[in-house]
């Protein structure tokens, strides 16, 4: 059994990792930002919740430099999954503080807490997930586009733009992380592995209340839900790549816990491509109830853009590493559709 501090405890993806690593028979202490998404967590695993495998911290504001100091996490821990970032684009038109401070601010306060000792010295493994997003020329290869790029230029133009603050989101904390796991005066005892996941689909567990609240990937299912999608159906974009929640979260376990090799890669984990218009039709062709708000076989749009003017990617070195045997696309559109109808899709 090992001792994992997984912070965003209640997030789309880190509720996936909670419940792997429970099944597992492993202890976990997450992190939340209210007593009430605490709550949820303990009603969702009681016997864990009770018997102190699962332990619930409230930490209410990761952009604080101190936000995982003493007081937060007992002793003894030997891995830490870092998950707690927010991915969104309703923010203001000044996304600095709800998106880009979090991220940046919160891995240099989990990392500094690490490096400084306040979550115990027999932690073995460190694992920060951030996600690949790339503005730029779509013909670069796969290796470039999982680092998260953002191109300068385009940054200075439309700094306010949701797709680029959310790239700077992702790309800005690699600095300390790298700084950090770099330096011998940092004092820093850990190796670092970083998962990166491009679109994220798949069921919601535990803590959803309404479709308000869906993570931004599966936002894209809820209007199809919802017959946004009847007339015509939205391009996907030049990235088209996609993995399923599940997926992302054994990634995170097996590289954290049960892959020793997998310490200072980055592990770009993909199932392939996708279309919007692929998503359409196993929508309509599963769930025929819903058919008069769905794409018809005649609805237009949604088709992957020709080769030349879409992103390339390789995952060969993760899927030797890790050995996933990646869900695929039908099943995950199938029980995401199922788990939001649950919540009133």
């Amino acid at each position: 059994m090992t001792k994992v501090l997984l912070t965003g405890g209640s997030g789309f993806i880190a509720a996936h990792i909670l419940e792997q690593l429970l099944a597992k028979n492993h202890s976990v202490v997450t992190t939340v930002r209210t007593e009430e998404k605490a709550a949820k967590i303990r009603e969702a695993y009681p016997s864990q919740a009770a018997s102190g495998a699962l332990t619930v911290a409230i930490v209410p504001d990761i952009a604080q430099p101190d936000a995982f100091d003493e007081g937060v996490t007992p002793p003894g821990l030997e891995v830490v999954l870092h998950t707690a970032s927010p991915f969104h684009f309703r923010f203001s038109p000044r996304p600095q503080k709800e998106l880009i401070d979090p991220a940046v601010i919160g891995t240099t306060a989990i990392l500094r807490a690490i490096a400084l000792g306040a979550l115990g010295p027999s932690r073995r493994r460190d694992l920060v997930l951030r996600g690949h997003r790339r503005r730029g020329a779509p013909d670069r290869p796969g290796h470039d586009l999982h680092r998260g790029v953002v191109e300068p230029r385009h940054a200075r133009r439309h700094p306010q733009e949701p797709a680029t603050a959310y790239a700077r989101a992702r790309r800005s904390p690699s600095a300390p992380r790298g700084t950090l796991c770099a330096t011998p005066a940092s004092g820093a005892k850990f190796d670092l592995v970083t998962v990166n996941p491009p679109m994220v689909f798949g069921p919601v567990v535990h803590y959803l209340e309404s479709l308000e609240g869906v993570n931004t990937s599966n936002e894209r299912v809820v209007d199809c839900l919802r017959g946004k999608w009847r007339e015509a159906v939205p391009p996907a974009g030049p990235v088209g790549i996609w993995v399923d929640v599940r997926d992302v979260a054994t990634a995170h376990v097996k590289a954290g816990l049960e892959v020793p090799e997998a310490g200072g890669k980055r592990l770009f984990a993909t199932a392939g491509l996708f279309s919007n218009a692929e998503l359409g039709q196993i929508v309509r062709r599963n769930f025929p109830e819903d058919a008069d708000k769905l794409p018809t076989e005649e609805t237009k749009g949604g088709e992957l853009p020709d080769e030349s003017k879409r992103f390339r990617f390789d995952n060969s070195a993760t899927n030797k590493l890790l050995g996933i045997d990646w869900i695929s696309f039908e099943k995950s559109i199938v029980d995401t559709v199922r788990s939001l109808k649950k919540v009133g899709a």
